[in-house]
């Protein structure tokens, strides 16, 4: 990784064109061979950038560059198109180099793969009674998340999001109306359960006759001590 503040114009042309007049920015130079143009605001997304796979030519400015004060021409190619970042340096602030290893990646918490784990394994948060028939009950159009058994034995198909937006509810609709059309499981009823949901997404849910529950995801894994809280 290369990290360098710099006093410098960008242009950037192929697909789109487009053009940051002088100013001082931060460049990144990544091991991928990816480069991106930052400033001190306004957003965490580069101002410019050039994708990995990309190569980085340095050159001395042409006579009329150099009179208007550029002391280098960086010029970034992608390796899959036509397309360049030129980046014309004024003045050089400061710089860094560093190693930065292998990353790991991202491990997200909470994700719905673990929300559907921990509520199969907590299933009578649905109510008192309430028994797992299957995680990822198979159907022609996709798995529903759970399918379990009320205390009266009716079939309850259950659709898990982090977020729950109207898409879900859409989703779980589909479901329920090819699983009502099996005589071994009808009639099945829908829950909506997300550590979040949308008004829209509560209101066509309720219009549609599917039960809305919100998971508290540190709570159901035990990283919550609920017993000590007053409210």
């Amino acid at each position: 990784m290369r990290l360098v503040i710099a006093d410098c114009s960008v242009r950037y042309e192929g697909r789109l064109n487009a053009y940051l007049p002088p100013a001082r920015r931060l460049i990144m130079l990544k091991a991928d061979g990816s480069v991106l143009v930052h400033s001190d605001g306004g957003s965490y997304k580069p101002l410019n950038w050039m994708s990995p796979p990309a190569t980085l030519h340095v050159r001395e400015p042409s006579e009329e560059l150099a009179a208007e004060g550029v002391t280098e021409v960086w010029e970034v190619r992608a390796g899959k198109s036509d397309d360049r970042l030129l980046i014309h340096i004024t003045t050089v602030h400061s710089q860094l180099h560093h190693e930065l290893g292998a990353d790991p990646g991202l491990v997200k918490d909470g994700v719905e793969a673990d929300l559907q784990r921990l509520l199969a394994e907590q299933i009578t948060r649905l109510g008192e009674g309430f028994s797992l028939v299957r995680r990822e009950y198979p159907t022609t159009i996709g798995p529903v998340d759970i399918l379990a058994r009320d205390a009266n034995g009716a079939t309850v198909a259950i659709e898990l999001k982090r977020r729950g937006d109207i898409d879900g509810v859409e989703q779980l609709t589909r479901y329920l109306e090819l699983l009502n059309r099996d005589p071994l499981l009808r009639p099945v009823r829908g829950v909506y359960a997300a550590q979040q949901i949308k008004p829209q997404a509560r209101t066509l849910a309720r219009d549609r006759g599917i039960e809305c529950l919100s998971l508290d995801y540190d709570e159901m894994r035990g990283a919550v001590d609920t017993q000590s809280r007053l409210f």
